[in-house]
């Protein structure tokens, strides 16, 4: 799915929290994680050295997730696509197995990498993914781009694609800045 990281270390850059010493509102989280996820992943330790930030992570990645009108697979292709291009292998690891719970197949997460000249997109997931591209390497791009989800999905889907895209490009971004990886021993 998505390459190494350059410079990848064998450990994060900050160690992940001691979820043992954390206060009561603390542990609470650390149940609700552990009750929402199935347990706390690489990811949520690290944002418990911030429970009030753990916590708001939780609520808003919990409603991207799971409370939106968009398709489950379409959410998918999203997030893994902004881990590919943001170079997040902890992401891409996490989500590869969703996807295909979801819907996606494998020769379309084989072909993700090179999705605008493969036939295995329709024309509703080419334009949100070539969203997701614009989104995630620039800041300003056509609005012909959004124009194209619009008229696929609709104004909320639209809104929600949009905010899928911007939500995992800030996961992608914590994950690489702190050298989250799945293999750190915690």
């Amino acid at each position: 799915m998505a390459s190494e990281r350059p410079g990848a270390t064998e450990m994060a850059r900050l160690p992940y929290a001691d979820l043992s010493q954390l206060d009561a509102e603390g542990q609470a989280l650390v149940q609700r994680i552990e009750a929402e996820r199935g347990s706390v992943l690489h990811l949520y330790q690290m944002l418990l050295h911030s429970p009030p930030l753990a916590a708001g992570w939780l609520h808003y990645l919990t409603a991207v997730r799971q409370q939106l009108s968009i398709p489950g697979a379409l959410r998918e292709l999203i997030i893994l696509r902004v881990a590919q291009l943001n170079g997040a292998p902890y992401e891409a690891a996490q989500h590869a197995p969703i996807a295909l719970k979801e819907g996606v197949s494998p020769a379309q997460l084989d072909a993700l990498e090179g999705w605008r000249e493969s036939a295995l997109f329709d024309a509703s997931t080419r334009a949100v993914l070539a969203l997701t591209d614009a989104m995630t390497r620039d800041i300003h791009f056509d609005a012909a781009l959004t124009v194209a989800v619009r008229a696929h999905l609709g104004e909320r889907a639209t809104v929600e694609v949009a905010a899928t895209i911007a939500a995992y490009n800030m996961v992608s971004r914590f994950l690489e800045a702190l050298a989250i990886d799945i293999r750190d021993e915690r």
